[in-house]
């Protein structure tokens, strides 16, 4: 589930989880928290970040076609960000399977898949797993995905910023 945040009430908190995300990250505004669930399990809450850019051309459309408009708008934006927060203790293997089998279906390049996946891989297992608490980041840019774990850069996977984008915003995304 996603819940787009209201101008006139930003809610903060993801309602499922109760993970608080902030208003802003740097000069991003948080759009929306939503969660990852396998079955009961509430895996972790995602929040989505983007510039005002991409909210001022989703302020005027119905709440009907929010999601398509806010998936075009975050696609055309210089800079979005997915910030995930971990509910529920998952290995590092297991977290880079799932975000990578999630991303390669809408990408057109599977190495650069393979690199997201070492990426998630290295940062999450240099703390022995995900586990409740850990944040990992994803910076969406035209260059590609930046991959961060507990505020530490991990690297960049090139050109997968709109299948990374799509995996949280098409009509199949993951929820």
């Amino acid at each position: 589930s996603f819940y787009s945040v209201d101008a006139a009430a930003a809610a903060l908190v993801d309602s499922s989880t109760k993970i608080n995300f902030d208003e802003k990250l740097g000069e991003l505004s948080l759009f929306g928290v939503g969660v990852r669930k396998k079955g009961p399990i509430k895996v972790y809450s995602v929040g989505i970040y983007s510039g005002d850019d991409a909210k001022e051309s989703i302020a005027a459309v119905p709440k009907s076609d929010a999601l398509s408009t806010l998936s075009e708008s975050i696609a055309a934006s210089n800079e979005t960000t997915f910030v995930l927060k971990m509910n529920f203790k998952v290995g590092a293997e297991k977290m880079a399977g799932a975000i990578a089998e999630s991303v390669s279906p809408r990408a057109s390049n599977e190495a650069q898949v393979e690199t997201l996946k070492k990426l998630i891989l290295d940062g999450v297992a240099a703390k022995g797993a995900a586990t409740p608490g850990t944040t990992l980041q994803f910076d969406c840019s035209d260059e590609g995905v930046k991959v961060s774990v507990d505020s530490k850069e991990i690297g960049v996977a090139p050109g997968l910023k709109k299948a990374f984008c799509e995996v949280y915003l098409d009509d199949n995304c993951v929820s």
